[in-house]
């Protein structure tokens, strides 16, 4: 079964999605859902890196909260910034995060937490896996902003995957 369907919540929600986007249940909406959704798994799966232990479900939890959070407030954040541009526009910045994050699950993870953030946008990736590059949007103090960013995110990433 593996050898057909190596992601089976996968292929069944590239079907459904298919069958949401056509917004009919017709059979050739059905049979080129079913298709899509046993094809693309199989022709991705060779991409895939092989998936590590993840470790510490109560650190994944606590990670999961603590980033809905940080969404929530950051946004809020942006969202005071904006209205005060006429009085103080907002110090965007670049910022160098030397990272010791190296497994490729862990990097992917910090890339999903960084993007969903408002405010961050992830830039670069040194080929070296040793640092990254991220656009702040309102930036007040850089070193706080890295030890903040290393502290709350790559710390619990690294007892996650590592």
């Amino acid at each position: 079964m593996k050898r057909w369907l190596p992601s089976p919540l996968v292929s069944a929600s590239l079907w459904a999605m298919w069958l949401l986007l056509n917004d009919s249940l017709a059979l050739v909406h059905l049979l080129t859902g079913a298709v899509l959704g046993v094809a693309v798994p199989l022709l991705l799966a060779p991409l895939l890196p092989p998936l590590g232990p993840v470790r510490r479900p109560w650190t994944v939890a606590r990670l999961i909260l603590r980033v809905g959070a940080d969404v929530v407030l950051s946004g809020l954040q942006v969202a005071q910034a904006v209205w005060r541009v006429p009085r103080r526009p907002p110090r965007g910045a670049f910022v160098a995060v030397p990272l010791q994050l190296r497994e490729p699950h862990a990097l992917a993870a910090l890339a999903i937490i960084v993007t969903v953030i408002p405010g961050t946008v992830w830039c670069e990736l040194a080929s070296d896996r040793s640092a990254l590059l991220l656009h702040v949007f309102d930036l007040d103090d850089e070193a706080a902003f890295i030890e903040d960013l290393k502290v709350r995110y790559e710390q619990p990433l690294r007892e996650i995957f590592e």
